[in-house]
């Protein structure tokens, strides 16, 4: 058996998956991973290999997400589900600080405990690139978040090369899959009822080197073998560049990402604007799902008697009023203008800020939109009509 080190492949059965997970609960790790709950694919707590969503299809549209049970599909031919990392390293809610009140004055009581390391087991290439951008604005900055980076410095990362895409998929037109990008600890791609599994991390090569001594049965793979699984998400990228079938949807999303920039920043006042707000619910969902939006709001949360608070941080939404609240009033009162913000913030002046998209593909904000609003379609009718006069123009300004 070769030693497993960075950059090795090794064949893994689903025995063999089995013995990895094992090996990263022994650690202390959480491990958590897709499974079937609530009609959707979930990420939750997962201890064995038989809770995998092994056999089960997911089909995306703008506004659907439906499963289907296929005796043929294999443990990860499902796409992404409403889950991402963000959801496990800034959480929805948290509390950051608790203070009690002593004899008129007020101590902080405690810091929150530290959570468990956590191993994430299926994570795509949509998600290693979210991940990446989530670090420069948690991480790369002047501030950086202290519970962010504790979560982040322990987190294992099992990644998985996409053999199939969803209809809302368009992970190739922003350069961030189907293939898992770097950052992994260990990558797989499955292959007929096996796993090539490559070896990204020194962490990794240990955790699988754990694996083996407990009775994981691995063989190395041969050059031919890994250029087979290197290929696995290649010709997928193939297909979907070429926008043929690679789902069941005859043309599956693209989106021309050429200056799209100084597209959006000329086109303030587009019509387009208008119409999509006629649709829009202003639900937040889009920002709920993103894997990259990281706004948060943060509160005191007293108990009954008013000596015991929690200061809590939660997410928020620029498709919220009170977002943009100042001095009383929102600034962004129209769906139009909430919107717009949204869009451009992802498209453009994220660049600005970060000098890289905070779109990554995975179109979930395009699956979990009750009305099925699609920014590849919005951005395409912007550029389709590129500097057209706005239809109202006393609509107000950013």
């Amino acid at each position: 058996m070769t030693e497993p080190l960075p950059g090795s492949w090794h064949w893994l059965d689903p025995a063999g998956l089995q013995q990895l997970i094992d090996a990263l609960r022994r650690r202390g790790h959480r491990v958590v991973g897709p499974q079937v709950a609530d009609g959707a694919i979930v990420l939750r707590e997962l201890a064995s290999v038989a809770e995998l969503p092994t056999g089960w299809l997911d089909e995306q549209d703008g506004g659907s997400y439906r499963l289907r049970h296929d005796p043929a599909a294999g443990t990860f031919d499902h796409v992404v589900g409403p889950h991402s990392l963000k959801n496990f390293l800034f959480p929805a809610r948290e509390t950051i600080a608790s203070f009690t009140r002593t004899d008129g004055a007020w101590t902080q009581t405690h810091a929150p405990a530290p959570d468990p390391p956590l191993a994430v087991l299926g994570v795509r290439g949509c998600d290693l690139a979210a991940l990446a951008i989530q670090d420069r604005v948690f991480l790369g900055s002047g501030y950086v978040d202290e519970a962010y980076k504790a979560r982040r410095e322990r987190l294992f990362l099992v990644a998985v090369n996409c053999r199939r895409a969803a209809a809302t998929c368009f992970c190739h037109s922003m350069g961030c899959g189907p293939a898992a990008g770097p950052s992994f600890d260990l990558a797989l791609t499955e292959i007929g009822n096996r796993f090539a599994c490559e070896v990204g991390s020194d962490r990794g090569a240990a955790v699988l080197a754990d694996a083996i001594a407990a009775g994981a049965l691995m063989t190395a793979c041969s050059e031919a073998e890994i250029d087979a699984a290197r290929g696995v998400p290649r010709d997928l990228a193939a297909r979907m560049h070429a926008r043929q079938g690679v789902v069941d949807r005859p043309t599956p999303r693209s989106l021309d990402t050429h200056g799209i920039r100084d597209l959006l920043m000329r086109n303030l006042e587009h019509p387009r604007w208008d119409e999509v707000a006629s649709r829009c619910l202003s639900c937040t969902n889009c920002t709920l799902v993103c894997p990259t939006c990281f706004c948060s709001s943060v509160q005191e949360v007293a108990d009954l008697s008013g000596d015991t608070v929690d200061r809590e941080r939660q997410w928020a939404s620029c498709f919220s009023l009170d977002h943009a609240r100042m001095h009383g009033q929102s600034v962004r009162s129209s769906t139009a203008s909430r919107y717009r913000q949204w869009l451009t913030h992802k498209f453009a002046s994220w660049i600005d800020q970060f000098d890289t998209s905070g779109c990554t593909g995975c179109g979930r904000c395009i699956t979990w939109c009750p009305v099925g609003i699609d920014v590849t379609e919005e951005i395409a009718a912007i550029r389709a009509t590129d500097g057209a006069a706005s239809a109202d123009a006393g609509r107000e300004t950013p």
